[in-house]
């Protein structure tokens, strides 16, 4: 059984008050939480990867539930998305491990998300920046809910180190007026419309 053993969290907050025009009712939210861990792979070719993802099951699940916590709990999370950053040592398959342990903990937490998690992974070294994507949780296809949030660490991660995220959202970006979807008119029923 791989360890992944967490060096350090952040977490991350923004609220949006207006991006020219009239401020909103209700500011918008972003969040992103991110653990720096150790790669347990790194310098190694490992052949089968997908056993180490249910040893990352308990990371995934606390990092939602503190995220979810940060942005007033879950009835104000209305997106989200999910990332990793894997040291120079390691590969982008390790980036991979993510999927499972990240996605279906906000999923679940979140109880009736049907749409995919928006996702984005690299390789980098100290320092290195990722934008992840954030949809709307129940429909891919509401267009106000499109955005992303940059996260990145200044310490991580090191060469033998993956750096998790995830990221949610409350409401859609301040003035969308890009027509499509509209969050009130989702069905939720097979995570597209």
């Amino acid at each position: 059984m791989p360890k992944f053993i967490v060096r350090k969290m952040q977490l991350i907050l923004e609220e949006v008050y207006h991006d020219g025009g009239t401020p909103p009712k209700h500011p918008r939210k972003l969040g992103a939480i991110l653990a720096c861990v150790q790669n347990p792979f790194s310098g190694v070719y490992e052949p089968d990867l997908q056993p180490a993802m249910e040893d990352l099951k308990p990371l995934g699940a606390q990092m939602s539930m503190k995220l979810i916590a940060a942005l007033g709990g879950k009835d104000h999370v209305d997106g989200y998305g999910k990332g990793a950053i894997v040291g120079e040592a390691g590969e982008l398959e390790h980036a991979a491990l993510w999927h499972v342990p990240g996605g279906y903990a906000m999923r679940g937490h979140l109880n009736d998300s049907n749409a995919i998690v928006p996702s984005c992974m690299k390789c980098g070294g100290i320092g290195s920046r990722l934008d992840i994507p954030l949809g709307h949780i129940n429909a891919a296809y509401v267009r106000s809910h499109f955005d992303g949030i940059e996260v990145g660490l200044p310490d991580g991660p090191k060469a033998d180190e993956i750096v998790f995220a995830l990221a949610m959202s409350s409401g859609p970006r301040v003035h969308s007026r890009m027509g499509g979807l509209e969050a009130w008119d989702v069905k939720g029923e097979d995570g597209l419309r």
